[in-house]
């Protein structure tokens, strides 16, 4: 569908000759959203904050430099060329989730192991809040008008624009043609993901599941949504990496999930309220 729509200014500030984008301010509100989210957790089971503050300290620039090596690894062809300062070049767009998300649990995992924590109790505590800071942050892409779908038809436009305010059909309107909000389906997912997580802590999860859960959720719903994108990262031919790596996350999560209970790996659960290995 054709359309001309005035999109939303992507620059949330300008400082002389350095911009301030709204992508980084919206996933910085992620980000702080998250960290409150989880040192209240952690004084909730009597684990200090300083071990959640440092953690973040350490795994948001290692989350960030991984998920920028990732996008570059499955756009190499892009970057062969560049000069090599190009592959760091965070500034200029170009980062993965999946790659942070791998960032983060290694570091994580090899934080918890140095402070003789339980992985699995951090893992648990941070798990609503990573999925509350990817709903936020897909309106950063909202703002940058990426990570959306195909073309929309006029029948589909008009469908939409009955449940869907003015500012959002607004922004996907772009270059004269009427796009799918892919970004807005994530988000949408990601905040139910993160209601059935504040419940499910409630209960007596087993130590480890609650992440597990996070896993299984939002790699289910990644799969579908990704497959509507227009700009997604190929891992060969018609593969789309994303989906790959949420089938790949699904079926180890399970697997780990069952192993876990089978050894009696998991039947300790938080209420006591004390540090567990």
């Amino acid at each position: 569908m054709a359309c001309e729509r005035p999109a939303l200014d992507p620059v949330f500030l300008d400082i002389g000759s350095l911009s301030i984008y709204w992508y980084g301010i919206i996933i910085a509100i992620g980000a702080f959203l998250g960290l409150w989210l989880a040192t209240r957790e952690a004084d909730r089971l009597g684990l200090k904050k300083d071990y959640i503050m440092d953690l973040v300290l350490i795994a948001i620039p290692i989350a960030i430099l991984c998920a920028r090596l990732y996008y570059v690894v499955f756009e190499w062809d892009r970057y062969a060329g560049e000069v090599w300062w190009k592959v760091f070049a965070v500034w200029e767009g170009g980062i993965a989730i999946h790659g942070a998300l791998i960032g983060a649990v290694i570091t994580a995992i090899l934080y918890t192991r140095f402070r003789k924590l339980s992985f699995w109790q951090i893992a648990d505590i941070a798990a609503p809040s990573i999925i509350l800071g990817q709903a936020v942050g897909r309106w950063g892409n909202f703002m940058n008008q990426e990570a959306h779908g195909g073309p929309m038809s006029q029948a589909m436009y008009d469908n939409f624009h009955q449940y869907l305010p003015d500012f959002i059909m607004n922004q996907m309107c772009i270059e004269g043609t009427m796009y799918y909000p892919t970004f807005l389906y994530e988000s949408v997912w990601n905040i139910a993901g993160f209601i059935l997580l504040l419940i499910l802590r409630r209960y007596s999860l087993r130590r480890g599941e609650l992440f597990l859960t996070y896993v299984i959720w939002y790699s289910f719903g990644r799969f579908f949504i990704e497959g509507m994108r227009t700009d997604s990262l190929y891992l060969f031919g018609e593969i789309r990496t994303a989906q790959a790596i949420s089938v790949v996350l699904i079926i180890g999560a399970i697997i780990i999930w069952v192993y876990r209970r089978k050894k009696g790996l998991a039947n300790r659960t938080y209420q006591g309220k004390k540090i567990e290995k």
